[in-house]
């Protein structure tokens, strides 16, 4: 079977519509997205060459509310990745019980290879050729490739554009530019807060062993606070190398490694381990925090994990996803694992409408409340309808979604 994530999320689609009763109609509207801008960007190198970028953005759905979130600076993004994303988003969000529709998009680029004016010079070009945006219409954020200084760019050229100032027009700003304090930490923090649950719900104790495959925001936030909370953080991976150690790495000392020198490579370990060695580790829970499609047909048997956290979007396909289940492995789906950075962006926004901001600690808490809600729901219809976890968190969303869609008279 296909590894293409849209594909994917179309899978789970119709699994989960199925158990859920959804009007076929319904599906039909589903199975599209609402809208696409396909664009390029031109733009003029540092060293005089003149380059054109292919550029997305994908309204999937907007019967909650108005779309949100997820700009990817990549060199492999196409429109099948930008939907799937889309997809996911929308449906996110109505795991989480926000009142907002699924957005995604970004460039084909490699933002390693631009320098620091290049990336600002094309992230303002991104919203300059945007087409339709805004607080109450679209709302970007921050994904893989991106950071809070693009995104300050981005509200920057908004603001510019329109002639006032609109903090809620962009999300995962620095807090220094009316964003919200714990964005960037707020995936990795969600992912914590789910992972607690579920370790508490399955008796597994502290001490137990965890592998991860990625270290970026979401990775890195995750395993700090896990380690923090007294589980053992066996191994860890991404594109540039892996470490691993029986008895746990030294999270605090990784982080500081990483930092100086932009690569895990190098960090001193029992033993080295690559991106796709990671996931075949010996531990209690597995965290794939990178990218999708990572667990698949041809290496699904060799997990051996008794949990999946999916961190990133999409990690494990369908077809990897019955195979694990044939084994007994736990699967914690992403629309509710990493649902945490939709979640605060929902924050940041009613924030920068209101003007009121707040304390670090006030949105961990509404965040934690917010995000423990979502799992206890999806636990509880995964034992009414004896599903999974994955068709469970789809079937609340779906629910949400057609209500609101019969509402306004779509179908």
């Amino acid at each position: 079977m296909s590894n293409n994530p849209f594909e994917t999320a179309l899978t789970t689609l119709r699994e989960a519509s199925e158990l859920a009763k959804l009007d076929p109609n319904v599906v039909k509207y589903l199975s599209k997205p609402k809208r696409i801008f396909q664009f390029t960007i031109p733009m003029r190198m540092d060293n005089g060459d003149y380059e054109i970028f292919d550029a997305y953005r994908v309204h999937y759905n907007d019967a909650l509310g108005q779309v949100k979130n997820g700009l990817r600076f990549v060199p492999d993004l196409d429109l099948d990745i930008v939907k799937a994303l889309g997809f996911w988003m929308t449906v996110k969000h109505a795991v989480a019980g926000i009142p907002a529709g699924g957005g995604k998009g970004g460039v084909k680029v490699d933002p390693r290879k631009l320098s620091e004016g290049e990336l600002e010079r094309l992230s303002r070009a991104y919203i300059r050729k945007l087409p339709v945006k805004g607080a109450w219409v679209d709302v970007p954020g921050a994904d893989i490739g991106t950071s809070a200084k693009t995104m300050a760019w981005m509200l920057d050229e908004y603001e510019e554009i329109n002639g006032f100032h609109s903090p809620a027009a962009i999300n995962d700003k620095p807090a220094e530019t009316s964003g919200t304090l714990g964005s960037m930490e707020a995936t990795g923090t969600g992912a914590y807060f789910v992972t607690m649950e579920v370790m508490k719900d399955n008796n597994i104790p502290k001490g137990a062993t965890i592998a991860m495959q990625g270290f970026g925001n979401v990775g890195r936030i995750a395993a700090r606070l896990l380690h923090d909370e007294g589980y053992k953080v066996v191994g860890i991976a991404d594109l540039t190398g892996g470490v691993y150690d029986p008895n746990g790495l030294d999270i605090p000392k990784l982080e500081e490694y990483v930092a100086e020198n932009k690569k895990i490579e190098g960090f001193p370990c029992e033993k080295e381990v690559d991106v796709n060695s990671v996931l075949e580790l010996d531990v209690d829970i597995l965290m794939p925090a990178a990218v999708q499609s990572v667990i698949h047909e041809d290496n699904a048997d060799k997990i051996k994990a008794k949990v999946i956290m999916e961190c990133a979007n999409g990690p494990v396909t369908p077809v990897a996803e019955k195979m694990l289940q044939k084994k007994g492995t736990l699967v914690v789906p992403d629309v509710l694992t990493n649902c945490g950075s939709a979640i605060v962006c929902s924050f940041e926004r009613t924030q920068g409408l209101t003007d009121d901001y707040w304390e670090l600690d006030k949105v961990n808490e509404k965040l934690k409340e917010q995000i423990t809600k979502a799992y206890k729901s999806t636990v509880e219809t995964a034992a009414s309808e004896k599903t999974s976890m994955r068709n469970a968190a789809w079937i609340n969303a779906l629910r949400k979604i057609e209500k609101s869609m019969k509402a306004r008279g779509w179908v």
